[in-house]
């Protein structure tokens, strides 16, 4: 939306320096129901932000928060570093788009994408028609301006929502579930066509979606929602690599998440060589470098994070699917094959582990019982306690 002179904000005292967009302490209730509460974000200039999480995380509000259509119940947020706060929506600069499209199916193709001029002139020195003929190329859908949005496919209409949001030039551009009405592979095809726009353009970009591939295809930074509060914000691979909760490791792709409390370094079983296997139910796990015997358990506790684990610590880590390797005994899990889901290039195994739950991921069909292990570096520490 764009802007026709400076918002009624407080003067921009803002260095350099200061985030594209800020959420300081940010909470949102709704007649005593919390919808997002103590949110504290900094979002780089440039950026593709992703806001991910299960339904009723508090991600779209979030985003309704930042866009101005909410306005926080505490907290503030600021656009390069002015608080923005009480600024309607059409006067933050901020281009919107929508799940459902919301195109107008009275006007043409072209008349939808300037309608996003209706509060400013075009940026640069372009007409609004030149305007409207840049972006719909920009798009990819040249020549459609005097089409009838109705004869679009689902994903050429999002992209024409996505063209007219970006039509005054805004600051930052926000996208809410843009995609989740189309399929599987629209989705995909669609999702790297709005990476590279942002791309050329350089726009500040914060995306919502409950998609967890999606958020780790295409954002610079990733926000995993729980409860109305980020849990971790974090590049995609170190969300997906190193997960810093037990929600993060379960909700971002399959994982494997035991607990255990620590045993002891590796070595100081007697008679035994680093990595080798064990009949006293222990693994080995890497921690910072050092090799130490986990006795898993079944309790799901949430223990506070520990620098440094000592014998009788309880421990929470996870493996990859993918990590796990079938026939590797020197973990000495063994598990019994519930069921397979092929899936093409792999196959996804579910076992049960004495009575846990475990996913693997395998060339072939498994059957029967069978035997688990993984390298103790591909285990990575959620939780460490006493």
């Amino acid at each position: 939306m764009g802007s026709e002179g400076d918002p009624p904000a407080a003067p921009r005292d803002a260095d350099a320096d200061a985030p594209a967009v800020e959420l300081a302490g940010v909470s949102k209730r709704y007649d005593g129901t919390v919808a997002v509460e103590g949110v504290d974000l900094r979002i780089r200039e440039g950026e593709f932000f992703t806001l991910v999480g299960p339904s009723g995380c508090g991600k779209t509000t979030t985003l309704r928060l930042i866009a101005g259509f909410e306005e926080p119940t505490a907290g503030r947020i600021r656009f390069g570093g002015r608080d923005v706060s009480g600024v309607p929506p059409e006067e933050r600069n901020v281009g919107v788009v929508f799940q459902n499209y919301a195109l107008f199916p009275h006007m043409t193709v072209g008349e939808n994408v300037g309608y996003g001029l209706r509060f400013s002139e075009p940026p640069g020195d372009a007409s609004r028609a030149e305007r409207v003929r840049e972006l719909l190329e920009l798009v990819d859908l040249p020549g459609t301006a005097d089409r009838d949005p109705e004869s679009l496919s689902g994903g050429q209409r999002q992209r024409v929502a996505m063209a007219r949001a970006l039509a005054p030039g805004p600051d930052l551009l926000l996208l809410d579930e843009p995609m989740s009405a189309l399929d599987a592979r629209l989705r995909e095809r669609l999702r790297l066509q709005v990476r590279a726009i942002q791309r050329e353009l350089g726009i500040t970009t914060v995306y919502v979606t409950h998609d967890q591939e999606e958020a780790l295809s295409i954002s610079d930074r990733v926000a995993v929602m729980r409860g109305g509060t980020p849990e971790q914000v974090a590049p995609p691979r170190s969300v997906y690599r190193r997960p810093a909760s037990r929600f993060v490791a379960e909700f971002v792709g399959d994982n494997n998440v035991f607990e255990g409390v620590v045993a002891g370094p590796d070595d100081a079983r007697p008679g035994a060589a680093a990595g080798t296997g064990s009949s006293d139910g222990t693994v080995p796990v890497d921690i910072g470098g050092e090799t130490l015997r986990v006795r898993i358990d079944e309790s799901e506790s949430e223990a506070a994070a520990a620098a440094s684990p000592s014998p009788g610590d309880r421990l929470t880590f996870c493996v990859r699917p993918q990590h796990l390797r079938v026939g590797r005994a020197e973990n000495g899990l063994r598990a019994d094959v519930e069921s397979a889901e092929f899936l093409g290039e792999t196959t996804r195994v579910h076992l049960d582990c004495d009575g846990r739950d475990l996913a693997v991921r395998a060339e072939d069909p498994l059957e029967g019982t069978v035997v688990v292990g993984f390298d103790p570096a591909d285990a990575h520490v959620i939780d460490v306690g006493d």
